[in-house]
């Protein structure tokens, strides 16, 4: 503990420089982190309020809480929010620009400034969609299906258009940023097969962002000027097709759900070898089969429009690519699973976060099956099991990893423990929480009930007051974290340098960092996740 108590007194990113002007014009790319994590916190309870009109709206079978129109942008502005706002830039941009660089022993990001020029983009994205929900939103539905969106729709269209394409290139600054940075900016000695696995499934990530990212702006954009030119791009009436929107929607919006849980993943193979005490199994695999998504999830777009009218043919080649697509995940899921086998497990926070993960991620996967297959997916589209699907994938995969994340590396980001004992309590309210919110949604979904409705036959009403209740529960265990968080910065311990013996370069890093990371440039003689050689975790450092 002595050591802890030294380290709040030295230099460190958070007291070398004070004032605003410090913090708006960083280029510590922990600091930009920070200004991230602020940043999507605001738009993740923005989108959550929009969950909780959806959800309320829902407790009864009538319409009764909202008008239709008012229903449509409800769930329009939180998907919207929830994925180009929240999801997309969430582990990237703030787990991965802080941890990256000190974890391949780097002292910053390859482009600082442009990694400071990519929040900027980002607030002004959110600055102009914020602006076009406080005068009327949008109720296009998150995908801008056209032509409603380019035609019919009497919303501000134009205006969330521009913003996502705008938010775009937040995505692709970034992108490029940790693709040069892991290939020119490595210490001597952290060869590729010394690499943690976050920095794997961040790469494949960054290359997602870097090709598909494109793709979605100029379909936005082309958009934006069919509705204010009345050109011909995607109006039947004029010799454009629709359906060729949906093409170059979903050829970046499917690989953009790896760019939400690839590094979801990346966090979960990290904690899962700490909190086990064990060497990952197959490291070479995991680390490949990173690779192996980014690839292939950029063949199965069409899987999402099998009654959209493409043939036959088309739609057995994307069933079969939908299938194999979910090889190397289960790959990641049979990996981690042996990695606990026989291991010395401790139910610390962060790992009670990736048990989460893997249960309610592999139920999300599984699913996704269902719909990938032809004859089911008839059935199935457009109702709510295809919504308990996605959240089981985004919100129990990706927001799972997320909070595991937070929580495994706080003592690092903020030099301070917090307690422990409610961090276990706020991960099982957060597992029990959704589950009552979207199981109930596979099975009315499956019993016929179309997503996008604001009123629905009573049979149903059963299974949305089940979810609305969930929902309120999981709505407790969001906000716990951000007050305990909170209160750790004031009152939690001091963090040791490395409060669970992991082996990666960030912890040999004071708690919290110096400005640029290392006194001197580290030199790596060891292979990724030797916890065959490190101590146990004091139990001591955990606060009850």
């Amino acid at each position: 503990m002595a050591t802890a108590a030294v380290s709040t007194e030295r230099k460190n990113y958070l007291n070398a420089e004070h004032g605003i002007r410090s913090w708006l014009l960083t280029t510590d790319h922990k600091r930009i982190a920070l200004l991230y994590l602020l940043s999507i916190t605001f738009f993740f309870f923005i989108g959550g309020f929009f969950a909780l009109l959806i959800r309320l709206e829902l407790l009864t079978p009538a319409g009764d809480l909202m008008t239709a129109d008012m229903y449509n942008k409800a769930f329009t502005m939180h998907g919207q929010i929830m994925v180009f706002f929240f999801l997309i830039p969430s582990i990237p941009a703030v787990l991965g620009n802080f941890l990256i660089p000190m974890m391949i022993g780097a002292k910053d990001l390859a482009f600082p400034r442009i990694n400071l020029l990519s929040w900027y983009i980002y607030i002004v994205a959110g600055a102009l969609y914020l602006h076009c929900l406080v005068n009327g939103g949008v109720d296009t539905g998150w995908t801008f299906y056209t032509p409603y969106s380019s035609l019919f729709s009497n919303t501000h269209v134009v205006e969330a258009g521009l913003s996502i394409f705008i938010v775009g290139f937040s995505s692709i600054l970034t992108g490029l940023n940790f693709v040069v940075t892991v290939h020119r900016m490595r210490a001597p000695g952290m060869t590729w097969s010394r690499l943690p696995l976050f920095v794997w499934s961040h790469y494949a990530t960054s290359i997602i962002m870097l090709l598909g990212t494109p793709v979605i702006a100029i379909t936005l954009l082309l958009v934006v000027l069919e509705r204010t030119l009345n050109l011909g791009i995607f109006d039947p009436s004029r010799g454009g097709d629709p359906v060729l929107f949906q093409h170059l929607f979903w050829f970046y919006s499917h690989p953009a759900v790896y760019i939400m849980i690839l590094p979801s993943m990346a966090v979960i193979s990290e904690i899962v070898p700490c909190f086990s005490r064990k060497r990952v199994f197959g490291y070479s695999f995991v680390a490949a089969s990173s690779i192996a998504i980014a690839a292939i999830g950029f063949l199965v777009w069409a899987h999402h429009m099998f009654v959209a009218g493409i043939s036959l043919y088309s739609a057995l080649v994307f069933s079969f690519l939908s299938f194999l697509v979910a090889v190397p995940s289960a790959v990641k899921v049979f990996n981690w699973t042996a990695t606990m086998y026989k291991g010395s497990i401790s139910f610390s926070t962060p790992m009670l976060y990736a048990f989460g993960f893997i249960g309610l991620f592999t139920i999300g996967g599984l699913t996704g099956l269902f719909l990938a297959t032809l004859g089911v997916d008839v059935h199935l589209h457009d109702t709510y099991f295809v919504i308990a699907h996605f959240h089981y994938v985004m919100v129990g995969g990706a927001v799972m990893g997320y909070l595991g994340g937070i929580h495994f590396w706080w003592p690092k980001i903020s030099g301070r423990m917090y307690p422990e004992g409610w961090g276990r309590l706020a991960a099982l309210i957060v597992f029990l929480g959704f589950n009552l919110t979207f199981f109930p949604q596979f099975i009315v979904g499956y019993l016929g009930m179309p997503r996008r409705y604001w009123q629905y036959p009573p049979e149903y009403q059963v299974y949305n007051v089940l979810s609305t209740a969930g929902a309120s529960i999981l709505a407790v265990g969001y906000l716990l974290p951000m007050v305990y968080l909170l209160w750790s910065l004031r009152y939690g311990k001091p963090a040791p340098d490395n409060p669970w013996q992991a082996t990666g370069l960030e912890w040999k890093t004071p708690s919290p960092p110096p400005t640029f990371n290392f006194d001197e440039t580290p030199v790596v003689t060891w292979e990724a996740y030797e916890y065959e050689t490190m101590p146990l975790p004091d139990e001591v450092t955990l606060e009850r």
